[in-house]
């Protein structure tokens, strides 16, 4: 079981005062230990012109999209940024805590961030607090990211494409307007050539580079996906069992390890190569063949397997 991706916006939304440090340690540490032994990855705040927060001050753009949002406006505002971080590395010590850094367009940016969670650490030493600490990982979703992953990926833990900003700002195309919807394609030949240099160069600096956005959904790129070296995918729910089916998964799938003998899901052994039969969780699980990880959920009912692929571990996510 783990968490793959927590959204920290949904502490800030929707209400008249932001959350204070207590309020968010509080609450990632609940789900840390929630999830003992396993890994949780929490994206910090991600808003801007676009998602506005009470209490936030956001200067009017014209178009937010490309303005100050996700990693900028945390680095703009450190004395927002640093309750945050603080809050992190209090709860690191309950879990498997990881940590990824939304809208990263420079190095700079997330050695900013190591700067301030340096900050971080050396108050909380000062005030006799304990805390622990944390990969920090990068969401590839400029094309300025993807053509720098090379040197993103020297300073980073791991990788996760988002393919829906990827897309609209390789292709120009805002995803919101249905004039230029044609030109919002994940499977453009620009975007497909973006998606494998981020891979390639994770695999080279040999950390883990995953999907999430709507085409980790498609069953027509997941061959093109894995040829690439994307080694996770994360998706809708409801959209698990189109994945997950046989036809569309590729019919020899490449650098597969063998099923574990020792894997084993909530509730029950793994029952063998083609199916999970029943699992007891209430939650999502990702199945993972090999490195290649979906989400599905199952809420203890039939959970339909990877046919033909071997799985090597089940973990649950929220």
């Amino acid at each position: 079981m783990g968490v793959g991706l927590m959204r920290t916006e949904f502490l800030f939304l929707g209400r008249t005062a932001l959350p204070d440090e207590e309020e968010q340690f509080s609450t990632y540490r609940t789900v840390l230990e929630a999830f003992p032994g396993h890994p949780v990855v929490i994206r910090t705040l991600d808003i801007g012109g676009d998602k506005p927060v009470r209490g936030i001050s956001v200067p009017q753009e014209e178009n937010p999209f490309l303005g100050l949002r996700g990693i900028r406006l945390c680095l703009a505002n450190p004395a927002l940024f640093k309750v945050q971080l603080r809050a992190l590395l209090r709860a690191a010590p309950y879990g498997d805590l990881k940590v990824m850094l939304p809208m990263v367009s420079d190095p700079a940016e997330i050695e900013g961030t190591r700067q301030l969670i340096a900050v971080c650490e050396a108050e909380l030493t000062a005030e006799d607090k304990a805390f622990g600490s944390f990969d920090l990982g990068t969401m590839v979703e400029t094309p300025a990211a993807a053509l720098i992953a090379h040197d993103l990926a020297a300073v980073t833990a791991f990788f996760s494409i988002g393919t829906n900003d990827l897309t609209q700002y390789v292709m120009a195309a805002d995803r919101m307007n249905p004039s230029v919807a044609s030109l919002c394609r994940t499977n453009h030949p620009a975007v497909l050539r973006a998606i494998r240099m981020v891979a390639q160069a994770a695999q080279a600096h040999g950390i883990w580079c995953g999907i999430c956005g709507e085409a980790a959904s498609d069953a027509s790129l997941l061959q093109i996906f894995l040829d690439a070296g994307v080694r996770e995918l994360s998706m809708a729910p409801a959209s698990i069992p189109a994945s997950s089916r046989p036809s569309a998964l590729p019919p020899s799938p490449p650098r597969l390890r063998p099923l574990r003998s020792d894997a084993t899901c909530p509730g029950r052994p793994l029952p063998g190569h083609f199916s999970l039969g029943t699992v007891q969780s209430p939650d999502i699980v990702w199945l993972s063949a090999g490195g290649m990880v979906l989400n599905s959920s199952c809420s203890a009912a039939p959970c339909p397997g990877l046919h033909g692929l071997p799985l090597s571990h089940v973990r649950s996510v929220i």
